[in-house]
């Protein structure tokens, strides 16, 4: 990047050394590279190369050297060094050695006995690489990377110069929106400024070189003020840098302003997940929080997962990302297109660039991009020039632009088969970074589409008849497609079922709002009323999380009885639709029954027993949450009072707190096949607590006593035998509805002490 930068400048440069480039140039190419070179770290006038394996020869070397051209009788000279795989590695040694030949060859020179360095500093450095040696003189002072619009850097803060590096490795250009959504002190966001409105970054600091004599002043006036000819004023796009941290954004905007460009950027607080724009094209160029600096890692592991998801809201746009996470790709679900190793700090890292469509593509239903498809590298560095609309550039001062170019290959749309054939412009058809859908991915959505409509209409009269407005449309009727579709009223709850496939992150994502699209338009349901969940594979000690707060609820009829279901906020809505038979069979059981309803959820079975006629009911879950919407389902339904109780425990806590006497007639146990919580002693498993259970609630009823048990763990084995006090029948043939192309979604049994 900095060989091109001096190439812009109209310096031809070369590698000497890693992360060392030479140019020759005059006194008014010192003030011009410190004003506007952007990677580099400093400016060196180099003063002699040469190899040394010991100090003598180092100081002979060094003596040589015409120190008396720069460096006056009166002139300040420290000198400092580094050594690299040498045999000179005592670094105050080498310090030693060059001071004296420096301080030799000056008093020879300027016919003096004393040299007292109260003038002007000239610092020299003396830098040792496998015994080649470079002595130099810094015309730079502090860093270039410090513009002068930062007042403290905080330990986080990426360097000016990597960020700017970033904003040239990209595709952005002056007229493209640019947002960085981790932009922090807003580092990158300033400096992608600075580039676009051609302001030169060290416009507004002091070089050490401005106090040399050999350098006129009016050089560096005419370089500040050619530098100040070819800013602009704003940009015609402005840059948002959003952050989720306000108190950043404060100093963010506060050093835009030092730096001049607070008008081309707008600094917004807001989360990552609400990333969005209704631009069509741009590039995102950020620096997401590291894993090498942070100490909750999960967090941020979980962040870097949920990028694909929040990137697929922007299908037309470029991606750079500079990260030290090792397993970033895997993390993203596909490789990039691009990877840059960099070092920000002394911490390895990389760039990894995702390219978008080119600006004006057409973005195309296509498996595979070739590579004229996507945006080139090469892009143009916007340093002063005087070009004119030919593309030929201009000479001021020396300074100069080099454009990079790559051909752009375009597809051409074929003609209308019309006479005469009409000529269309040819466009360019592209594959989005992230997300982009395939056309096997819009077959799948006609399927499913006539699978839908074929469904609703063989189920049209059903609902009715059976008294319910909720019911299954569809379960995972095709293979590829294993979601699960059902209806609330005038509302559709989806569920995605985990299954292997061939889909990354944010195309699998692209993919479930097709569907979800697909089976609003097939049913005719407004698209604001489709609620989309994922019902992943638990494993270990892990359950089901809250997965929203949106509180979207409405009341659902079945059975002549109402239900509230929420819709957004939990992967189960409240009400399970696989138990209705099992429900009606419990209400035709209930009357004048004592109802025992453990783990019991929402409490829809104690609602039915209630309505069978039940004389009491007694509803037990150890969440608050659930009891209160089983109070609720009851009081709708008009059953309240103290014949109807609601304990908060877990199950068999409750009924070993029961005296040993009948209390229940009928009992329902539905458990889970896993549950923990920091309120109880052990987990519950359903294989190995079914046993003690359900002789515990045996042990409370009378002879005749009826309890419904059912749980849908598909490894579940009942032996009959160790539960002695009942006569027991399976009946999950019986429970399962009608609309259930599952039918092992659970196992019933019915039990008489």
């Amino acid at each position: 990047m900095l060989k091109r930068e001096l190439e812009a400048l109209g310096y031809a440069a070369q590698v000497v050394s890693p992360g060392h480039l030479s140019f020759q140039g005059d006194w008014f190419a010192v003030c011009q590279t410190n004003l506007w070179l952007r990677t580099a770290d400093r400016v060196f006038a180099d003063l002699g190369r040469f190899s040394a394996d010991d100090f003598d020869t180092l100081f002979e070397a060094t003596k040589q050297c015409p120190w008396e051209l720069w460096i006056g009788p009166e002139d300040a000279f420290p000198v400092t060094a580094h050594s690299v795989r040498s045999k000179l590695t005592s670094l105050p040694a080498c310090q030693r050695a060059v001071k004296k030949a420096i301080v030799q060859r000056l008093s020879e020179m300027h016919g003096v006995t004393e040299l007292p360095e109260t003038g002007t500093a000239y610092k020299v450095h003396v830098g040792i690489v496998q015994d080649s040696v470079s002595l130099t003189i810094d015309t730079t002072g502090p860093s270039l990377h410090r513009r002068g619009y930062r007042q403290r850097y905080r330990r986080d803060s990426m360097k000016e110069t990597l960020a700017a590096a970033m904003v040239l490795l990209s595709y952005w250009e002056a007229e493209r929106p640019l947002i960085d959504p981790f932009c922090g002190s807003g580092t990158i966001p300033i400096e992608a400024a600075l580039i676009g409105c051609r302001i030169a970054p060290g416009r507004n600091r002091q070089f050490a070189a401005e106090a040399w004599r050999q350098i006129p002043t009016e050089f560096w006036d005419r370089a500040k003020r050619l530098a100040d000819e070819q800013q602009r004023t704003d940009l015609q796009e402005r840059i948002v840098g959003i952050d989720a941290d306000p108190s950043v954004l404060r100093e963010a905007r506060f050093e835009a302003e030092r730096a001049g460009v607070e008008e081309s950027i707008h600094f917004q607080p807001a989360p990552f997940s609400r990333l969005s724009s209704k631009r069509r094209s741009g590039c995102i160029i950020t620096n997401p929080p590291w894993f090498a600096s942070q100490t909750n890692a999960k967090e941020i592991f979980a962040l870097y997962r949920s990028m694909p998801d929040v990137f697929r809201k922007l299908p037309t746009w470029s991606f750079f990302i500079l990260t030290d996470c090792e397993n970033f790709e895997e993390l993203l679900g596909r490789k990039a297109d691009r990877r840059r190793k960099l070092y920000n700090d002394r911490i390895q890292c990389n760039l990894f660039q995702f390219a978008g469509p080119k600006p004006g593509a057409v973005l195309g239903r296509i498996e595979t991009a070739t590579p004229s498809d996507i945006e080139t590298n090469d892009a143009t560095l916007d340093l002063p020039s005087l070009a004119d609309e030919s593309g030929d550039s201009g000479e001021l001062g020396g300074l100069g632009e080099v454009l990079e170019t790559t051909d752009e290959a375009e597809v051409a749309v074929p003609e209308e088969p019309e006479e005469p054939p009409r000529v269309q412009r040819p466009r360019q058809v592209m594959p989005a970074a992230f997300g982009q859908l395939t056309a096997k991915a819009h077959e799948q959505a006609e399927l499913f589409h006539r699978r839908l409509v074929k469904r609703a209409k063989h189920l049209r009269r059903w609902p009715t008849r059976q008294g319910i407005t909720c019911f299954r449309l569809y379960e995972r009727d095709i293979p590829e497609i294993p979601l699960v579709v059902d209806q609330y009223a005038d509302h559709l709850h989806m569920t995605e079922y985990e299954r292997p496939h061939d889909r990354d992150p944010a195309l699998h994502a692209n993919w479930l709002d097709l569907m979800a699209q697909t089976a609003a338009k097939a049913l005719e349901i407004p698209i604001k009323q489709v609620f989309f969940k994922r019902r992943s594979r638990q494993k270990g000690d892990t359950q089901h999380q809250r997965m929203a707060e949106e509180n979207y609820e409405i009341c659902v009829t079945e059975g002549g009885l109402k239900f509230w279901v929420n819709l957004s906020d939990y992967v189960d809505t409240g009400l399970f639709l696989d138990h209705r038979v099992t429900r009606s069979m419990f209400r035709s059981d209930a009357a004048g029954k004592r109802i025992l309803n453990l783990f019991a959820y929402t409490g829809a079975f104690s609602v039915y027993g209630a309505a069978g006629g039940a004389a009491e009911t007694t509803t037990v879950d150890w969440s608050n949450s659930y009891l209160q919407w089983a109070r609720r389902n009851m009081e709708t339904n008009g059953f309240n009072g103290a014949t109807h109780q609601f304990v908060r425990s877990d199950s068999l806590s409750f009924l070993q707190s029961l005296e040993e006497k009948p209390l229940f007639d009928l009992a329902i146990v539905d458990p889970p096949t896993f549950s923990n919580s920091k309120r109880t002693e052990r987990d519950w498993e359903v294989q190995s607590g079914y046993v003690e259970l359900l002789n515990a609630v045996l042990r409370r009823m009378p002879t005749g006593g009826i309890v419904y048990f059912s749980n849908n763990f598909r490894q579940f084995k009942f032996d009959a035998t160790l539960i002695p006090a009942a006569m027991i029948h399976e009946i999950s043939n019986q429970t399962v509805p009608a609309d259930f192309r599952n039918r092992r979604i659970h196992r019933c049994w019915r039990m008489v002490k």
